[in-house]
């Protein structure tokens, strides 16, 4: 892995390159969450390489990616016809204009994630739902990596996010990390109400790829978890959040 591109899946973090289980497990729940909205107008904030939105596309009536950066903008352009280059804090569109929006794994690299919440619920329409999928601080690994004495080390690192939030910030300040109060400080005053609030745990692929029987059990166990409060430990949040009809909060 060259220099410039570890610093890339340090900042930014890397797209799904290959579609497995834990894909198609996150589509059929952004498809389940957005019910009748899928054949509207959709959004993916941080778009990746459009593995999730080529295949929303098939059902929407319009499909629109956006991405920070822009050689992935360039290359999902050969799966979705509307990509753009920008930031989920300065989203270059008129309020109310979609009817599904989707940031998987995307919030937690923003340099204001106040802001991009702000914009994304700014550009629903009412009725419209968000579906946000985010770290989750309880997970035992931080997943993103972290520096240490300047140095950039990837991979599954475990108990950082457990620190003093002082501490972990400084061994992974390229990326956030939420609990469920964090979270719902960054929907604080805006007009929106929550369809869904829960942690996910993962698929486990890459286990299953070099130990099938060992991965698919620990899929089994873990995604059982997820209908109990040891759900707290999962990876991600998995927030199903809906823009009201009128203006008023969710205070």
């Amino acid at each position: 892995m060259t220099s410039s591109h570890s610093n890339k899946a340090a900042l930014r973090g890397e797209p799904s390159y290959v579609w497995r289980a834990g894909q198609e497990r996150r589509l059929r729940m952004i498809r389940t969450a957005a019910g009748e909205r899928c054949r509207g107008i959709v959004f993916e904030n941080g778009v990746g390489l459009g593995a999730y939105l080529s295949r929303l596309a098939q059902d929407a009536r319009q499909a629109i990616g956006l991405d920070v950066e822009l050689e992935r903008t360039r290359e999902t352009h050969q799966h979705v016809k509307q990509v753009i280059c920008g930031v989920g804090e300065h989203l270059p569109f008129p309020s109310n204009s979609f009817d599904l929006m989707l940031s998987n794994e995307v919030l937690e690299h923003v340099q204001d994630d106040h802001q991009a919440v702000y914009e994304m619920v700014r550009t629903l329409k009412p009725g419209g739902r968000l579906v946000l999928f985010c770290p989750n601080r309880g997970y035992p690994f931080e997943t993103h990596g972290i520096y240490w004495r300047g140095k950039y080390h990837f991979g599954n690192i475990p108990l950082v996010n457990y620190l003093p939030r002082k501490w972990r910030d400084q061994l992974a300040p390229h990326v956030q990390v939420y609990t469920r109060r964090d979270l719902q400080k960054r929907f604080a005053g805006l007009p929106v109400r929550f369809i869904e609030r829960g942690i996910i745990f993962g698929a486990y692929d890459n286990i299953i790829a070099r130990k099938p029987t060992l991965g698919k059990i620990l899929r089994v166990i873990l995604q059982f978890l997820e209908k109990t409060p040891l759900q707290v430990f999962g990876l991600s949040h998995f927030w199903v959040v809906e823009k009201n009809n009128n203006e008023n909060s969710n205070e």
